[in-house]
């Protein structure tokens, strides 16, 4: 959606089915599938590698950053990863939810913080997070204990709310990245590819 927002036309692909995809979307793998006609690709590989949570669940995740980046490469187009901290990337940018005011009042703020590496590799200086109310955490499983302990349960309502979201359901919700985060570097990217 921010891609959108920021004046693509956006083309989806995944493996899974996205019934509530909002653009055109086809299911492949995006590690073999044609990437011909686009004007840029952005690229997700699925987190569990390196989220936090998943190092105490005791499952084995592959790691898909460095063949999406392998595959990316060789395009002629620009492109962007996506990823949690702490994933193998090198993060041109890094978003959070307090630097697009992602809030419920009353509720907390948007903890969300995700890594880009882009291929233009040229990020502007970005302002330090600054967290200021109760975390809003939307992952994996639901709320994390700790993020409960603090702010008692989130209905997903205001998962919704704060990640600006309103046609996911909850397990979509939790890899989601919020439409305010991609349209920030749609905007960057658009001035690129000279749209």
């Amino acid at each position: 959606m921010g891609y959108y927002r920021a004046g693509f036309d956006v083309t989806g692909v995944d493996i899974a089915p996205m019934p509530r995809y909002p653009f055109e979307f086809h299911q492949a793998d995006a590690l073999t599938c044609l990437l011909d006609g686009f004007d840029a690709i952005h690229a997700s590989p699925p987190c569990q590698k390196y989220a936090l949570a998943s190092k105490y669940n005791g499952r084995s995740y592959p790691d898909l950053v460095a063949p999406t980046r392998d595959r990316l490469v060789s395009l002629p187009i620009p492109w962007v990863i996506e990823n949690v901290p702490g994933a193998p990337l090198r993060p041109d940018y890094k978003l959070c939810g307090c630097m697009f005011g992602l809030e419920a009042p009353g509720v907390g703020q948007l903890r969300r913080e995700r890594w880009f590496e882009t291929s233009w590799q040229g990020p502007e200086p970005m302002p330090p997070c600054q967290h200021w109310g109760p975390p809003i955490s939307i992952a994996g499983h639901g709320t994390p204990t700790w993020v409960r302990k603090k702010t008692g349960h989130i209905r997903v309502a205001v998962w919704r709310q704060v990640m600006g979201i309103d046609w996911m359901r909850r397990e979509e919700l939790t890899e989601a990245i919020p439409p305010a985060y991609t349209e920030y570097v749609g905007r960057r990217l658009l001035e690129l590819v000279g749209a």
